[in-house]
């Protein structure tokens, strides 16, 4: 897998808060994969973040290890597997893309990533 590019029709349905090492989700540090029809684009601010993309949900070695420094980017495709690693001073955010809207769903509705 290399960096796949976010189709241009596609708008951003949903936008995390930073994260620290202090506030990150559990979720994010463990395998996890988006949702159907999502792509995740990890927008690093401050650091380094570290994406490792998995095959499946069952393999434990990465097919795919992305360092992304600050003021750079990576997208992750629509229900691929990964989690991330994060340097001591990184701050990160999270942007979800779709081709359908999203932003008026209730967050229970339909997640925008699935943790295994």
């Amino acid at each position: 897998m290399s960096h796949q590019r976010i189709p241009a029709n596609w708008t951003i349905q949903r936008s995390t808060p930073f994260f620290t090492k202090e506030n990150v989700p559990a979720a994010l540090l463990s395998h996890h994969n988006t949702a159907e029809g999502v792509f995740g684009q990890l927008c690093v601010m401050e650091g380094v973040v570290t994406y490792y993309g998995f095959a499946d949900s069952e393999a434990t070695e990465p097919e795919v290890t992305v360092v992304i420094k600050a003021g750079e980017f990576a997208t992750s495709p629509p229900q691929y597997w990964h989690r991330v690693e994060l340097s001591e001073d990184a701050q990160f955010n999270i942007n979800f893309w779709s081709d359908k809207d999203r932003t008026n769903k209730p967050r229970t509705s339909k997640p925008m990533f699935n943790t295994k």
